[in-house]
C-alpha cells in the first residue's frame, strides 16, 4: 500500500500513534468539526488511527496524514474510505485541515491527489463525497475536483449531499 505522491506544497503519510497529538487536536477541534455530530475526544482519535490502519491493511488504502512539504507542520487528514449510502457502497474522498491553515487550497490540492491515486493507481471507478447539507466550502473543494452534486440522501448522522464522479480513464 502506498500514499499519494507528494503534491507541490504537501505530503501524504500513513498515520501512526505517534500521530494521536495531532489527529486529537485536529478531531477534537470545534471548528474544524462543525459539521459533524461532535468533535471527538482523545480516546476517539485513537480509535480513528486504529480505523485508518485497519483500511491500509484490508483496503490498501485509508485516510493519509497530511504535512507541508517544506516545514512538515501537520495540516490534516486526507484519503480515500469504503462508505455506505443507502445501500451502495462506494470509495469516498475526506479530508480535514486544521482550522488556521484553512482557506488555502490544502483541502482542494490533496483531494486532487487522492482522486488521481484513486483512479490511476487504485483503478476506483467511482468516486464520492458526502457532504453536511450546510458545509460549503467542503462542497466548493468537491466541485474543484470534478464531483458534482449528485443526490441528497440520509445517513446515520443525518441528511447529507452526495457529490459524485465517474474516474473511468
Amino acid at each position: 500500500m502506498t500514499a499519494p505522491p507528494a503534491t507541490p506544497r504537501l505530503t501524504f503519510r500513513e498515520m501512526t500513534a505517534d500521530d494521536l497529538e495531532d489527529m486529537a487536536a485536529l478531531l477534537g477541534d470545534p471548528d474544524v468539526m462543525r459539521y459533524y455530530p461532535r468533535p471527538k475526544g482523545r480516546d476517539e482519535a485513537l480509535g480513528w488511527i486504529h480505523w485508518n490502519q485497519g483500511l491500509y491493511r484490508q483496503e490498501g488504502f485509508g485516510l493519509w496524514v497530511l504535512t507541508l512539504r517544506a516545514t512538515g507542520e501537520f495540516v490534516g487528514d486526507c484519503g480515500l474510505t469504503p462508505q455506505n449510502v443507502e445501500g451502495t457502497v462506494d470509495i469516498e474522498v475526506g479530508y480535514r485541515v486544521r482550522a488556521h491553515l484553512q482557506g488555502r487550497g490544502y483541502a482542494s490540492e490533496a483531494a486532487a491527489a487522492c482522486r488521481d491515486h484513486a483512479r490511476d493507481a487504485l483503478g476506483v471507478q467511482r468516486l464520492i463525497a458526502i457532504i453536511h447539507p450546510a458545509n460549503v466550502p467542503s462542497q466548493r473543494v468537491a466541485e474543484k475536483i470534478g464531483l458534482r452534486h449528485e443526490r441528497d440522501a440520509l445517513v446515520k448522522t443525518g441528511p447529507v449531499r452526495v457529490y459524485a464522479a465517474a474516474l473511468g480513464r
